[in-house]
Order: C-alpha cells, then sequence, then structure tokens
C-alpha cells in the first residue's frame, strides 16, 4: 500500500456518500494519473440516470478517458470503495488500468479477487496490480447502513 491510497480512497468515500442523495448503493471511485493528479471522480448513478451499467468504476473511467484525451489509462490507479464485479473488471482490463485499490471485498458479485481474478488473468491481454482492503471498515459501514435501511423498508 502506498503511504497516499487512504487519502485517495477518503475521496472515494466521500464520492460513495453522494450516492445516498438519489438512492444509489453507495460505492465510489477516483482515477489517479501517472503524475500523481486525479482525473476523475464519480459514484453509482444506476437509479438516478435508470442505467445499470452506471457503475462508479465505469463512470470514473469515461470521464478520465476524456480528460486524458485516450481511452488509454496506463499508469493509472482506479480507487474504489467496493471490490469491482465483472462488468467493472473488465473495463479495467480493457482501458489499461495499471493498479487497482479497493475497499470492501464482494464476496456475492467480486472479480478481482472473491469470485474471479481479471485483473491476474494471463488469458486477457492485460493485468493490474490489486491492492485491496483499504478503509475497508468505513466502506463496509456505508454499504451496511444502506442495505440495512433497504430491508427496515421492506424493499431488496
Amino acid at each position: 500500500m502506498a503511504i497516499e491510497d487512504p487519502s485517495w480512497m477518503n475521496i472515494a468515500l466521500d464520492e460513495a456518500r453522494l450516492a445516498l442523495e438519489h438512492g444509489d448503493v453507495p460505492v465510489g471511485a477516483v482515477v489517479v494519473g501517472p503524475d500523481g493528479k486525479e482525473l476523475a471522480r464519480a459514484h453509482n448513478l444506476r437509479e438516478r440516470d435508470a442505467d445499470p451499467t452506471s457503475h462508479a468504476e465505469l463512470v470514473a473511467i469515461r470521464a478520465a478517458a476524456r480528460a486524458r484525451g485516450h481511452w488509454r489509462l496506463d499508469g493509472c490507479t482506479l480507487f474504489v470503495t467496493l471490490e469491482p464485479c465483472a462488468m467493472c473488471a473488465g473495463a479495467l482490463v480493457n482501458a489499461r488500468v495499471s493498479r487497482l485499490v479497493y475497499g470492501a471485498a464482494d464476496p456475492k458479485a467480486g472479480a478481482v479477487v472473491s469470485l474471479f481474478e481479471l485483473g491476474r488473468d494471463t488469458r486477457l491481454n492485460h493485468r493490474f496490480a490489486v491492492e485491496g482492503g483499504v478503509c475497508a471498515e468505513e466502506s463496509v459501514a456505508l454499504l451496511r447502513a444502506f442495505f440495512g435501511e433497504l430491508r427496515a423498508r421492506g424493499e431488496k
């Protein structure tokens, strides 16, 4: 873990809290360039945009590519509060992201360590470094509170 990782993850956590304002699962992401400067930040927008692909990671990757002026994000690090799903891990491969740092593991849908290891799969054309568990307690607490409230209201 790099010394700056918790600072960037705290920004991702701030983004995750913004998702709560429109009823989305609190997941936030930040893309940092090779120079250590922020390229983009985002949070889940699935509910707001009625778009199943509007996961925080994808929204942030799209914005970072626009900011960089190219779809390749080599040398970049993505910080995200929850282990990416298969769709998002695939996007990390396709965008050529160099490093992923995530907070909470996702045993039901995680495609980086929990269910699959897409970032390390030698059958794919790109691999990325993975660091998990950064600010995991804060990430888990946000998710537990969100889903606890849904259950209390009788929603799934």
